[in-house]
């Protein structure tokens, strides 16, 4: 039997949090939730989740932040896929810059956040 995948959800908005990790976990993944930035980084200086899911706007330490840390900080090429109803352009370009992999806007579709995870993860 495959191994799950282990996602790593990143949402602070606890309703969208529960129907997206329902939905991710329907889906076959093993999703760890985290309700800011602060979590994140304790997360993920115990693990390695195979891709991370995270809205941009979170307490403690916004989505571009955490794009920096893992890109910069653990040097990790995990795949990042950004949610956001901030879906200014701005955010977008800087959320790519720093390597972000994909950008969704809010309000998301979960099973469209499931056929773009089942895609990053391809590419890995």
């Amino acid at each position: 039997m495959e191994e799950k995948k282990q996602l790593l959800l990143a949402e602070d908005d606890e309703l969208l949090a529960s129907l997206l990790s329902y939905r991710l976990q329907k889906g076959g993944y093993e999703v760890s939730h985290m309700r800011d930035g602060k979590e994140v980084k304790e997360h993920l200086a115990e693990n390695t989740p195979d891709i991370i899911v995270s809205d941009i706007m979170m307490p403690y330490f916004s989505g571009i932040e955490l794009i920096d840390f893992v890109r910069n900080e653990l040097g990790s090429k995990i795949p990042i896929i950004i949610i956001s109803s901030a879906g200014n352009e701005e955010n977008v370009l800087t959320a790519f810059e720093l390597g972000a992999n994909d950008f969704i806007s809010k309000p998301v579709s979960p099973t469209e956040l499931l056929v773009r995870v089942a895609r990053e993860l391809k590419k890995v």
